[in-house]
């Protein structure tokens, strides 16, 4: 018998969102340690499932877990931005009713230390994926001090972005996260609810992982999919990812695609996608802020792509 490791985020909400589909595909881009697949296919008892992850472990994990679905399933190894490009491919577009995506590093990932994903690891890792070519270390004892800054201002959204790389550069090498965080905790933004390592971590693991270009890709590739009549629905963590989602579905809202100092419209005026569903991003209820505290900076938008004609 498997040991569930843990509920997935916004579950009520994934399964509300994707409720009444009768049939046809539904897309999990990050299936992880398959919570949301296990959801979807039990309120969907019709639908085929196509469940991306990059992670070997979440998969061998998500393998047995999901094997009581049969056919039902079909899982796939590696980038989301790169996978959903063949499966798009494969498909034919009417077929796609759904696709969900949870950006970001799952609970196991980080509470697995050999990962090097927590500040009290004793390595410098953070590969969601084990076999690819970035790794921590690399980023932290080789990147030039103006890349560090680069990357602790526009991921990690840190004021003091200079002092903190000239600390990494002059201190390095480091060969654990426990190390760097400990030696920078001094130039740290301290906070009540968030670890003071927590926004140095996330700029690097982006970096590592290039998470913002991985979402700006699955994005391109559905809008050029279009995928008629089929639900979109992006869970994201910090605020970097959720105004890249909210930004592209309110492109994909607009009709008319004139620049703003256009007197007349001349692009045809038929450009909408879809409709924004969530004017708001959905974000999770108390109880379940209660039972996973991790939970608490996770927003959820959805766009409805619009029947094709």
């Amino acid at each position: 018998m498997q040991n569930i490791p843990h509920i997935p985020v916004l579950y009520r909400e994934v399964i509300a969102t994707f409720e009444n589909i009768q049939e046809g595909i539904i897309i999990d881009c990050t299936m992880g340690y398959g919570g949301h697949s296990s959801m979807l296919l039990d309120a969907n008892p019709n639908i085929k499932l196509i469940a991306i992850d990059q992670d070997q472990t979440a998969i061998d994990f998500s393998r047995k877990r999901l094997e009581k679905y049969g056919k039902r399933v079909e899982i796939r190894k590696g980038r989301f931005s790169d996978v959903i490009k063949d499966v798009l491919h494969e498909f034919d577009a009417k077929e796609i009713k759904g696709l969900l995506a949870d950006i970001g590093v799952s609970s196991l990932q980080l509470d697995q230390k050999e990962r090097g994903f927590s500040y009290e690891s004793e390595n410098l890792d953070m590969r969601m994926d084990k076999d690819a070519p970035l790794s921590a270390s690399q980023v932290v004892n080789e990147y030039a001090k103006a890349e560090l800054e680069k990357i602790l201002l526009e991921y990690g959204e840190l004021r003091n972005y200079k002092k903190i790389a000239a600390e990494i550069v002059n201190n390095r090498p480091f060969t654990s996260a426990k190390e760097l965080s400990e030696t920078l905790k001094l130039h740290l933004p301290k906070g009540k609810k968030i670890h003071p390592a927590t926004l140095l971590m996330q700029a690097i693991r982006i970096e590592v992982n290039d998470e913002l270009g991985e979402l700006k890709s699955l994005l391109k590739s559905i809008e050029s999919a279009k995928l008629p009549n089929a639900k979109i629905a992006i869970i994201s963590f910090h605020s970097l990812e959720d105004r890249i989602v909210k930004k592209t579905f309110a492109k994909w809202a607009k009709s008319c695609i004139c620049p703003p100092e256009a007197i007349r419209c001349s692009c045809g005026n038929n450009h909408q996608l879809g409709k924004v569903i969530t004017k708001k991003p959905i974000m999770v209820q108390s109880d379940e802020l209660k039972e996973n505290a991790r939970s608490r900076s996770a927003k959820m938008r959805v766009f409805q792509m619009a029947v094709e004609e």
